[in-house]
């Protein structure tokens, strides 16, 4: 009885450790720019705009909430690709900037 009690414990002690212990050494993954970011919202956005025409005409949606929702993402698809569209701009404008004379 008290080595199955034993048992437990260790068994109970090792999960706890496991669960709670702190790696040494984290993978964070690739680190992502908000252009990136901003690329993959525009295609989820624009894979939201089907899935809505196709539901709409499927006959889910009652033309004012298609209309609605319809109007809602297109705005967001717009002000993404404007943001796009201002940091290509600007990432453009800083690589073809004319370098300074070295000394």
């Amino acid at each position: 009885m008290t080595l199955a009690i034993l048992v437990c414990a260790v068994m109970t002690l090792g999960c706890l450790f496991y669960v709670f212990s702190i790696p040494t050494h984290l993978y964070l993954g690739p680190q992502k720019t908000r252009l990136a970011y901003l690329r993959e919202r525009k295609e989820v956005v624009y894979e939201n705009l089907r899935d809505l025409n196709f539901e709409y005409k499927a006959g889910k949606f009652s033309d004012a909430d298609y209309q609605s929702l319809k109007t809602s993402l297109e705005e967001e698809a717009a002000a993404v690709l404007a943001e796009i569209a201002r940091l290509e701009e600007a990432a453009k404008a800083a690589f073809d900037k004319p370098r300074g004379a070295g000394v």
